[in-house]
């Protein structure tokens, strides 16, 4: 469907410096954008694209100073980057909508389906599991006895629910996660091998929860394993038993957090962060990149770095050390050998 500068400037509310009549039917990237494509600008390290650009409209923040020619026509916009997520938005609602149940999907008698679902092929829901009205199940997911799938949530394919767990309204569940799978609980029975413990908890997902692709959220040992309303998973995340993570968190590629750890609300997490178990993080903590957790952070909004984790400013303070050691090393070889040959004279 095309869209013309006019019609996307009305709906952003924004003002046009161009053709108004130029159209668009696709979204590309400044740096690579074509003819017939819609772009955006929101970084300042971009800006130079604007004026070489193929795009033939390009976002903009309206505090934006345009200091050359340019080819495309500007929409000058509030905010650059939110606005092409609300036309992706758009574009994401004018998809034909799945509705019906495939006959080629496995759905034990005692289940409860809803209205206007989507049930792709070789789907199977266990029994007493529970699909609400508007969910979306693609094909090859597994759902198992007991477990419910909340009004209007996509559970993309091969995706894993485990009995007896809970995914609230509106959630996305990315392809190849797994929920509900057994914690890592193992007690001791000698100095060679392990009993397993039983994990007869389970995990909550609540409402507008999305998880990426290929995550593991085990349950719990007893009790819930709990993903709050609004966070944000990244694909190929680790989270174990009994974890709580609070409202609106948001958490990159690759972290790991270990059994009973407790993550406040409106926290930033970067990729490959790992947590260490029995630990609470205040709400809107901000975790650096490859960062370690291995105590209670108390301080609401601290900004931590490193491994083990430790406050942003003693961290860039020690960072001015830490990119000397080869030279300070050297530098203390030099003054040992001299000192040794000081005392050889003596």
């Amino acid at each position: 469907m095309k869209y013309t500068a006019k019609i996307i400037a009305q709906f952003l509310n924004g003002e046009i410096e161009g053709n108004p009549d130029v159209s668009v039917n696709n979204v590309s990237g400044i740096e690579n954008g074509k003819e017939g494509t819609i772009a955006f600008l929101a970084n300042p390290k971009y800006a130079k694209y604007l004026y070489t650009t193929k795009a033939s409209i390009v976002l903009i923040n309206k505090d934006f100073n345009v200091d050359g020619k340019v080819s495309c026509t500007l929409i000058r916009v509030k905010n650059s980057y939110q606005s092409l997520a609300s036309l992706l938005e758009l574009y994401e609602q004018q998809k034909p909508v799945k509705k019906g149940i495939h006959d080629m999907a496995v759905i034990e008698k005692s289940a409860t389906i809803g209205k206007d679902v989507y049930i792709g092929p070789f789907v199977y829901i266990g029994e007493n599991a529970v699909v609400e009205d508007n969910a979306k199940i693609y094909p090859h997911v597994y759902i198992g006895d007991q477990a419910i799938i909340g009004n209007g949530t996509v559970i993309y394919p091969g995706v894993k629910i485990y009995y007896d767990c809970r995914v609230g309204a509106e959630c996305i569940i990315h392809g190849g996660t797994i929920i509900g799978s057994d914690g890592f609980g193992f007690a001791p029975k000698s100095s060679k091998d392990y009993k397993k413990i039983p994990q007869v908890g389970n995990v909550i997902l609540e409402d507008d929860v999305e998880v990426g692709a290929n995550c593991s959220i085990d349950r719990a040992t007893m009790g819930s394993t709990i993903i709050r309303k609004g966070v944000k998973l990244d694909n190929l995340i680790q989270i174990a038993h009994n974890v709580e993570i609070g409202k609106n968190t948001v958490i990159a590629a690759q972290t790991g957090i270990s059994g009973s750890t407790k993550l406040g609300g409106e926290c930033m997490v970067g990729g490959q962060v790992g947590f260490a178990g029995h630990i609470s993080i205040a709400d809107g903590v901000k975790i650096g990149a490859q960062a370690g957790l291995i105590a209670d952070v108390k301080d609401e909004g601290k900004v931590l770095l490193g491994s083990p984790a430790i406050g942003f400013s003693d961290y860039m303070k020690s960072y001015v050390y830490f990119r000397k050691l080869p030279a300070l090393k050297a530098e203390i070889d030099a003054l040992r050998k001299e000192v040794n040959e000081l005392k050889k004279k003596d």
